[in-house]
């Protein structure tokens, strides 16, 4: 089968492989702070994805100590609705608007 050059990417093998859409949705990235400062509580972050469909997948991006570089973790699911602090607004919001 043929595909455009814009599709197509060399792996680090040299081996040409085909860049395919698994899923498009949105995103939401939360940051852990020290309730009484707001400054950062810890280095973690926590990426949250929503596909088109509503399937929601959860990772921790753990900086490691190596510059630019991050171990992401896949976590549970939390069942319970999450709410988020919005410091640019000093609002509580929900996780997903």
């Amino acid at each position: 089968m043929e595909f455009p050059e814009s599709v197509l990417t060399k792996a680090k093998s040299g081996k040409i492989e085909v860049r395919g859409l698994e899923s498009r949705g949105k995103y939401v990235m939360c940051k852990y702070l020290d309730p009484k400062t707001l400054k950062p509580a810890d280095l973690k972050k926590k990426l949250c994805l929503m596909d088109e469909e509503g399937n929601v997948q959860e990772f921790f991006i753990i900086p490691t100590k190596t510059p630019n570089r991050y171990l992401l973790i896949k976590s549970e699911k939390e069942e319970k609705e999450r709410k988020v602090w919005n410091e640019k607004t000093g609002t509580v919001e929900e996780l997903w608007k």
